[in-house]
């Protein structure tokens, strides 16, 4: 472990040099700042590319500039990085992080950050047993893109000793922010077409932002799906993620998906369709709205709406045309919200449909959604 150290020296401030923070995610950072300074261990999640990595190293910055943490007391691993490749176990993991305190020598609180730790085997047990030393201080970070990285008995193992955080692409003022652009009816319907994504900053003109969200489909269709469940029908698992792209903010049931689907001579089940959606759902490219009974008091099954995690998943693959704005509309204020914070659902009363109904501890907010109001039918509804 001698050797991965000395590789991975150049990732971690232990020769008092910072990493690059990119743009800042104040919203995040001033959120996340609140529970530092205790044994909490810090979970950030996301989708892929959505600026995880960055937040932990503006994290880092912040602590060493608030002089909370000398830089030989970060311990920062990343996980898609290829000097990190053999840490492949919790067990590798020790050992580094053992090379890593003898050679160092870090004087007292040791601060620990493991990026995408989903893809050490049994992380779980390194994480669990640093948050509940009693003889040493550590605080731990750690982030993954999947919404099932503390779930089940892991869930349980660590209940009441961590705080979760979910990222989300730029939003609107951020990307306008980090482009120097001024928020307007022109800068909008941009940033509804091409999304948050922090990549596309960096990405000059529109073939190569197509490129780029195409890879970045695929690299977690293939790899975080295909492979992590080991699925034999990867073109099934495309066309129901195309489907749902292209159905965001339509009331959806799987058995009229499953219908679909056969209606086009696809063999396929209800069981199937299921877990292949909860799959792309695991992997934050795709959220669910339930549908939520005002007069009841309870979420509906059956019929729900999915809407995308950033609207370039369907707009450079199926198009952006003017008769589909409500759409990217409403999917634009449903990110918003929950990029707020707030549990969003679909409102059901007396046979009416509200587009949303956001609630965060004793507060409910209702909302209708529409580009127009011209209708006087939609106008008294």
């Amino acid at each position: 472990m001698n050797g991965i150290l000395e590789k991975i020296r150049k990732y971690n401030t232990w020769d008092g040099k910072l990493p690059n923070t990119g743009f800042r995610r104040d919203a995040y950072l001033d959120e996340i700042k609140d529970y530092i300074g205790n044994k909490l261990i810090k979970v950030i999640v996301g989708q892929r590319r959505v600026g995880k990595s960055y937040l932990l190293r503006q994290i880092i910055h912040y602590l060493i500039n608030s002089n909370q943490a000398p830089p030989s007391n970060i311990f920062y691993l990343n996980k898609e990085f290829l000097a990190f490749d053999e840490v492949k176990t919790a067990g590798d993991l020790e050992e580094l992080f053992h090379h890593y305190q003898t050679i160092v020598k870090p004087n007292g609180k040791v601060w620990i950050f493991l990026d995408e730790v989903q893809n050490i085997a049994d992380w779980e047990k390194f994480v669990n047993s640093y948050a509940q030393d009693f003889t040493s201080e550590y605080e731990l970070f750690i982030t993954g893109s999947n919404s099932k990285l503390l779930s089940g008995e892991l869930a349980s193992l660590l209940s009441g000793r961590y705080v979760e955080f979910e990222v989300f692409p730029f939003s609107l003022t951020e990307m306008a922010e980090a482009k120097n652009r001024t928020v307007d009816r022109t800068f909008f319907l941009e940033y509804m077409r091409k999304g948050g994504l922090p990549e596309m900053l960096n990405l000059p003109d529109e073939e190569l932002c197509r490129h780029y969200v195409d890879d970045l489909r695929n690299t977690i269709v293939l790899r975080d799906i295909v492979q992590r469940h080991q699925i034999n029908d990867t073109i099934l698992l495309e066309e129901i993620f195309n489907f749902l792209a292209t159905n965001t903010g339509n009331l959806t049931s799987i058995n009229g998906i499953v219908n679909y689907f056969k209606s086009k001579q696809r063999k396929t089940n209800y069981e199937t369709i299921s877990g292949y959606i909860g799959y792309l759902h695991d992997t934050f490219l795709i959220h669910v709205a339930e549908r939520y009974n005002l007069r009841g008091k309870q979420t509906l099954g059956g019929v729900r709406k999915y809407y995308l995690n950033d609207p370039a998943f369907r707009s450079y693959f199926f198009g952006f045309y003017p008769q589909d704005i409500g759409y990217y509309l409403e999917n634009y204020v449903f990110i918003q919200l929950r990029r707020l914070g707030y549990k969003v659902s679909v409102g059901v009363m007396n046979g009416n449909e509200v587009d949303f109904v956001a609630q965060k501890a004793d507060k409910t907010v209702y909302y209708q959604v529409a580009y127009l109001l011209q209708d006087p039918a939609t106008i008294e509804r």
